[in-house]
């Protein structure tokens, strides 16, 4: 394994400009004069932690805390507004419900376009796509389009895709909230053996019980701002008591 970070996050700072809707006026002139009024959200607010190759590690906090934000940005979906972020992986995947889907093509086609969109080449899909069917188990409906697909059907295929290229590196987002039981045993397990191959997995979750199984730290945001950093230990006693 590694001896160098996996992640290096330096005062992370991100905001979210939008517009306040309900003073736009019927006018184009009153519309661009409400394009200039744009107010913003201080999603992450000077977040710094390194994550060691290995240490697996959740991101939890209340909604709207910056969770999901934090993630994209590790994922280099999202970019910084200022702060440094350093990742020393060869391959990094988000696995997040229903990211990259196009609803109008079907399962088998989607496992294509983001096999494709993650590094794979055709003929590695072609390898891996009858394992990748089979780990989801959504039956004849692989040839559907995705738009039928319930969010649970969604997950499965999403997670079946990610977790068949093993990245060193996989952010998850709220996989766990959806499912039914077998398959959040099923996936959970497959995380584990990537976890036991010394892969690093960064979750956000709101299952304390998958956390206090899977990771060896806890971040916990609150308003963009990172309150609390250590062991499950730790963290998960004092987030549960702040949060009844």
């Amino acid at each position: 394994m590694s001896t160098e970070p996996i992640i290096v996050a330096k005062d992370l700072n991100l905001s979210y400009k939008f517009i306040n809707r309900n003073k736009i006026k019927n006018s184009v002139g009153s519309f661009l004069k409400n394009q200039r009024e744009k107010k913003s959200f201080h999603a992450v607010k000077d977040v710094s932690f390194t994550i060691q190759h290995g240490e697996n590690t959740a991101i939890i906090g209340t909604n709207g805390s910056g969770k999901s934000t934090l993630l994209r940005m590790l994922a280099g979906t999202l970019i910084p507004d200022f702060g440094s972020l350093e990742i020393h992986s060869e391959s990094t995947s988000l696995l997040a419900l229903g990211a990259g889907v196009n609803p109008n093509l079907t399962g088998r086609e989607n496992i294509y376009l983001s096999g494709l969109l993650l590094g794979l080449t055709k003929r590695q899909i072609d390898d891996r796509i009858e394992e990748m069917i089979e780990f989801a188990e959504i039956g004849e409906f692989i040839d559907h389009p995705m738009k039928t697909y319930s969010s649970g059907m969604v997950s499965r295929l999403s997670f079946s895709v990610v977790s068949s290229i093993e990245p060193d590196l996989l952010l998850i987002d709220e996989l766990f909230s959806v499912g039914d039981a077998h398959f959040r045993k099923k996936s959970g397990d497959k995380i584990q053996k990537m976890i036991d191959d010394d892969r690093t997995v960064v979750m956000v979750s709101h299952s304390m019980d998958i956390i206090r199984k899977n990771c060896k730290r806890v971040l916990w945001l609150e308003r963009g701002v990172l309150k609390m950093d250590g062991t499950p230990e730790e963290v998960i006693p004092m987030y549960e008591k702040a949060i009844q």
